[in-house]
């Protein structure tokens, strides 16, 4: 069983991961995101009129997906200026989503608000993984549905947090936000309730695995702040290992980058 350690300071823990998630733009790679909100909305077959909260919702992939739907929705993050955009897209799109700010170990909603839950590869990060699983079920209706996608530890994104571990090791106390990609995991936090799973691969493509890791290193905050708390010697064996990891799971055959991330597609049933 995986449980995490009761002197762990989750209050510093959720600042430092807060100020990486504000660092660089999550949006440019949050965007090439997409499809994967649009097919859980589909996963959870979702209707018109529902009531869904998108948890850890970023720039609005998954709240974005659920509106096209005719859904109500409320996004929340503990990033303001990633909801901002979010706002901003749905604005563009003549959709109308609720952004709130919000802790998704601490939901400020009643118990049974929301007919639906969703989270696209970010409630997986909060450090106290118990309680942000008991939250999405708490705020969602019995016989609703949690709908959420999730890395793998074996996928090229999974690998990827490995390296970035050997380098720069994650806070102590705190189990791998990469759990939440494997059914034993979800068995755990989601005991009482029915779930299923589905693997799924996400393609990344990039001009080349340069371009990929020119990228990740200045819009992605968890491999920003990595390259950050480098010296130059450790920066330059990063950036090697991170891009013979791309360049071994690249299947493109045309100089550019086409890489296949597998991924956890979860659904909740609530009891």
């Amino acid at each position: 069983m995986t449980t995490t350690t009761p002197s762990t300071d989750f209050t510093a823990v959720k600042a430092k991961q807060q100020a990486t998630w504000e660092s660089g733009d999550y949006a440019v790679i949050g965007t090439s995101l997409q499809i994967t909100g649009e097919l859980l909305c589909e996963a959870v077959d979702l209707s018109a009129g529902q009531r869904v909260i998108d948890v850890a919702a970023g720039n609005g992939n998954a709240s974005l997906a659920a509106a096209r739907r005719g859904a109500e929705v409320t996004a929340t993050d503990y990033v303001g200026a990633l909801l901002d955009g979010a706002a901003a897209r749905a604005e563009a799109e003549g959709r109308r989503i609720e952004c709130r700010e919000a802790d998704a170990e601490a939901l400020p909603f009643d118990d049974g608000t929301f007919d639906v839950a969703l989270s696209t590869f970010g409630v997986m990060f909060t450090p106290n993984q118990e309680r942000s699983a008991a939250e999405l079920v708490r705020v969602c209706r019995s016989g609703g549905r949690i709908g959420l996608t999730n890395w793998t530890p074996a996928g090229f994104i999974g690998q990827m947090f490995r390296i970035v571990g050997r380098h720069v090791p994650p806070p102590a106390g705190v189990p791998s936000p990469l759990l939440w990609g494997t059914d034993d995991r979800l068995a755990e936090l989601f005991s009482g309730h029915e779930f299923a799973t589905t693997t799924r691969d996400f393609i990344f493509r990039y001009r080349s695995p340069q371009d990929w890791l020119d990228t990740f290193r200045t819009y992605y905050g968890p491999t920003l702040k990595a390259f950050a708390a480098l010296d130059e010697a450790g920066a330059s064996a990063f950036e090697a290992e991170l891009l013979e990891h791309a360049a071994a799971h690249n299947t493109a055959t045309d100089g550019t980058l086409r890489v296949p991330s597998a991924y956890l597609e979860v659904v909740v049933t609530t009891r």
